[in-house]
């Protein structure tokens, strides 16, 4: 049984806060790998703006190398479009692995918004990786209406393969303020050398994690 943390999102593009979190919450819950699944189309963000799938798949291919990072085109080759969706073919696919969900602090807050969300929460446990400026936010976070009920402390987060979902607990890694957006305000054109096939790396062969 592998102890598996997900992170689902656009990684348009990836960089290097979604490796730091990565690894500090493989540290601070025990894991075993990371799963970053790329979306296809996140359904809370606007087509402007978002670069083309095979350059973002690629960029997080390059920051996760020589890592315990895998970077997946699962949501791509089951066709599901929504993380209750993603996550209920995993378990389906997965069953000898244990799973649970990395959440970003800036995410929570819109965490109401996602399709059957609640579902979601009682499928698998949660983790909330910090954000520099986002700790009130997400502790204010609408969903956290429900999910307060639910809280673990951080100094179990080892623990959480015992624990029976809905169950979340907020991570206190230490802070990365990179961020996708001034990264793209930067270099709007990021996406064209990977689109060149450059900066693959080690990861030239990607992570299907097994076809659907």
């Amino acid at each position: 049984m592998a102890r598996i943390g997900l992170l689902g999102g656009s990684f348009n593009p990836a960089h290097r806060g979604h490796r730091r979190a990565s690894l500090a919450a493989m540290r601070a819950l025990d894991l075993d790998e990371v799963w970053w699944l790329v979306s296809p189309g996140n359904p809370l963000k606007p087509a402007k703006g978002m670069a083309d799938y095979e350059a973002r798949l690629r960029s997080a291919m390059a920051i996760a190398r020589r890592s315990t990072i895998r970077v997946s085109d699962f949501e791509r080759q089951a066709g599901t479009r929504y993380s209750v969706d993603t996550v209920a073919a995993i378990l389906k696919y997965y069953p000898q692995h244990r799973f649970i969900w990395l959440m970003g602090e800036d995410t929570v807050a819109q965490f109401h918004q996602w399709k059957d969300w609640r579902r979601l929460a009682s499928m698998l446990p949660i983790a909330v990786v910090s954000r520099p400026g986002y700790d009130d936010e997400a502790r204010a976070a609408r969903a956290m209406g429900w999910l307060r009920w639910f809280v673990r402390p951080r100094a179990k987060a080892k623990e959480w393969t015992a624990w029976s979902a809905p169950a979340i607990t907020f991570l206190r890694l230490p802070p990365d303020p990179t961020s996708a957006t001034r990264l793209r305000a930067r270099n709007p054109q990021w996406h064209r050398r990977f689109l060149k096939g450059e900066h693959v790396g080690d990861h030239k062969q990607r992570s299907t994690l097994g076809r659907p």
